[in-house]
């Protein structure tokens, strides 16, 4: 039994079905309340700055809880060098609160974007001598212990007539589980499970060994798995892996992808020039080929969620479908449910 989920990248383009800002945001919130009714179990959106994609999650995230009474609720990913821990602490709170608890933040490092160092624009400027990354973990570290309760701040006791130090408000006392990292290497997944988060694993990995991307991600998997247990956190993890899905049912399906399910195929590249990524093929065909392939990805066997990417800019109709389909036609095939 496999969770299944959808991620939607949330681009818009004057020339498709999604041409403002405000059409792909209520749309987004319109697919997850249309996925819950499938009996999808998560709704999860990309987040990007600079560029035509959805951005700062949180009125989203509080906006789909708000329509919504059971499907999980995330992000994939949060580029944590661009947030203020605390404050990102307490929105995250508040939107946890009002969706029932059902928040899943996926969080990272960040991934590769449309503008140079973006990041310091936000007013976040690594330290000198520290890079990015060591900046994004800091931003980490102080984003879970402040969900955690770190008393973080001396009260005034002239103003409030308590001593001591204080947490930041609101909480959710179960959020800290429910904290996923994007890892693109088996030492960051490593690193995920000694901190205690969920492992969320997606199609670019940035890191080659020779074999195929799907064992590749596997052992991934199987590394996290081993240190999560060895660091007795005494609850099971999740783990997401992410692939693009899309069975050929209808005419429109053909249309739009038919040309590219014989294309479609791993793929070994550079995301910087000094960066390698392994990209993972796209799922395009027949219900039941696409459902063989799949039962025969090793990392998706080893993982317990599935997150389906969606073309969001074909609407939300479209979409629907597609992941109607997927539920009827291909999960069950594929041994998920």
């Amino acid at each position: 039994m496999k969770r299944i989920g959808f991620l939607s990248f949330g681009h818009w383009h004057p020339r498709t079905l999604t041409r403002t800002a405000s059409d792909v945001l209520h749309q987004s919130v319109d697919l997850a309340v249309a996925a819950e009714e499938l009996g999808i179990d998560g709704a999860y959106f990309r987040v990007h700055h600079f560029a035509r994609q959805l951005a700062s999650p949180f009125p989203l995230l509080t906006a789909v809880g708000m329509r919504t009474s059971r499907i999980e609720i995330g992000t994939g990913v949060i580029d944590m060098r661009y947030e203020n821990p605390l404050y990102m602490a307490e929105t995250a709170a508040s939107a946890d609160l009002l969706s029932g608890e059902r928040l899943q933040l996926g969080i990272s490092r960040g991934s590769p974007e449309t503008v140079i160092d973006g990041y310091k624009v936000f007013g976040n400027i690594p330290p000198a001598g520290t890079t990015d990354a060591e900046m994004a973990a800091r931003h980490t570290e102080a984003f879970l212990a402040a969900i955690e309760g770190a008393k973080l701040a001396q009260s005034d006791p002239a103003r409030t007539g308590v001593s001591g130090r204080v947490a930041i408000e609101p909480r959710s006392e179960t959020l800290r589980e429910r904290i996923w990292w994007g890892s693109g290497t088996r030492g960051s997944a490593i690193k995920t499970a000694e901190q205690g988060m969920n492992l969320m694993s997606s199609t670019l990995l940035t890191e080659d060994t020779g074999v195929p991307f799907d064992e590749l991600q596997a052992e991934q998997i199987r590394m996290y798995r081993e240190a999560f247990a060895a660091g007795g956190w005494g609850r099971e993890p999740r783990v997401s892996v992410s692939r693009s899905v899309t069975p050929l049912v209808s005419e429109q399906d053909r249309q739009y992808f038919g040309h590219r399910s014989a294309q479609d195929s791993e793929q070994v590249g550079y995301i910087d020039p000094l960066t390698i990524a392994r990209f993972g093929k796209s799922y395009i065909g027949e219900p039941d080929k696409i459902a063989e392939e799949l039962a025969n990805d090793k990392a998706v066997q080893a993982a317990d969620t599935v997150l389906v990417t969606v073309p969001n800019q074909r609407g939300v109709d479209y979409n629907a479908a597609l992941l109607e389909n997927i539920v009827k036609h291909v999960a069950p095939a594929a041994g998920w449910r």
